[in-house]
């Protein structure tokens, strides 16, 4: 995916306010780097993965972001830890195309709703109509977000946009916000 095709597809779920974020199973970066330029100047960004590899990918790119951004190796499906300071609630969490590797999404979606700060938004990209196989092993379709943001404690869950996938069907963006 493009960086552009990965800012439009975060822009309405994440807004563009300033704010403290973590990107969960962020990988190499495409969607770290979207959500860099869709917040505003000042933001803070902890790009957690628990792969050494994508963490020094991330690390590389804290020179060029508009946010400052922290690489943090991590396996954000246990308790997470961040560093200073790292027990700021968030204003933000992203999960692109990362909790699909989840068996259990809605414990691991409730223990990091609990990150949250009230009003902090969790986002998701998703594929939606995909049968599960080795890349995607526990798909997560658009008509399941909203009920499995409400089973996670989060309110007003919806799907802020979608985009063909290269891949096969479509991926979609969801927002849901902490009450």
């Amino acid at each position: 995916m493009e960086i552009h095709d990965a800012i439009e597809l975060l822009r309405d779920a994440v807004g563009d306010g300033r704010g403290v974020w973590a990107d969960l199973g962020a990988g190499t970066g495409t969607f770290t780097r979207a959500l860099g330029a869709s917040l505003a100047a000042g933001s803070t960004i902890y790009a957690v993965d628990d792969d050494a590899s994508a963490v020094r990918a991330l690390a590389a790119l804290a020179a060029a972001s508009p946010a400052q951004l922290f690489a943090v190796k991590a396996d954000f499906t246990r308790p997470l830890t961040l560093p200073e300071p790292g027990d700021t609630p968030l204003d933000g969490i992203l999960l692109a195309n990362s909790l699909h590797f989840v068996a259990d999404a809605e414990t691991v979606l409730s223990g990091l709703v609990g990150r949250l700060r009230p009003g902090g938004r969790a986002v998701v990209v998703e594929y939606d109509r995909r049968d599960a196989s080795r890349w995607v092993p526990y798909p997560i379709p658009a008509s399941h977000w909203p009920a499995l943001a409400a089973a996670s404690g989060l309110i007003d869950a919806k799907i802020t946009a979608t985009r063909p996938s290269a891949y096969q069907g479509m991926l979609y963006a969801g927002s849901a916000t902490k009450p």
